[in-house]
């Protein structure tokens, strides 16, 4: 997960609406909050949180129990640090497949009007990034496998094969 994260632009967390389990990953030392923090922390910007298991029989796609679930990720996740406008909330099932790629039928989740998850994903505009500018990637991991191979995210620029590349603070070519 930490390794995903160092590289995405965003994140989608999946936490459950099944009454129990949504508690048990966000109370102090859950899931939840460590992903959060772990994602704040990689650097993401943008979090997409689906709210899954809503067809659950504790929660029978209650609009109730989405509100329970969103207000208290709210205050945690302004604390963390990210911004109302870069989170997204989406009811979904995972197990139907309910509102991940087709709406939500009428008939079972009158009361959320947005996009499914997966064209929601596809109409986000792409992130401008200057790459025209000097090369920049914060360097996450490395490996010693035929040669030195390191991971990380590309913050501008761009670089190709037999390209000579300065690593800082180092200053090592």
């Amino acid at each position: 997960m930490i390794g995903g994260a160092c590289q995405a632009d965003l994140a989608v967390l999946v936490i459950s609406a099944r009454k129990g389990e949504f508690e048990t990953g966000f109370e102090r030392g859950g899931q939840t909050r460590e992903h959060v923090m772990l994602a704040k922390t990689a650097g993401i910007k943008h979090l997409i949180i689906l709210i899954n298991k809503m067809d659950d029989s504790t929660v029978q796609w209650s609009e109730k129990r989405y509100n329970e679930c969103k207000e208290k990720l709210v205050p945690y996740l302004k604390k963390v640090g990210f911004y109302s406008k870069d989170i997204t909330f989406m009811p979904c099932s995972g197990l139907t497949g309910a509102n991940l790629r087709d709406p939500i039928d009428e008939n079972v989740c009158s009361w959320f009007k947005g996009p499914a998850f997966i064209p929601y994903i596809n109409d986000l505009p792409p992130l401008n990034r200057n790459v025209t500018g000097p090369f920049m990637m914060p360097i996450v991991d490395r490996y010693n496998d035929r040669g030195t191979i390191v991971m990380g995210k590309v913050e501008s620029g761009g670089c190709k094969k037999g390209d000579n590349l300065l690593v800082m603070p180092n200053k090592v070519r």
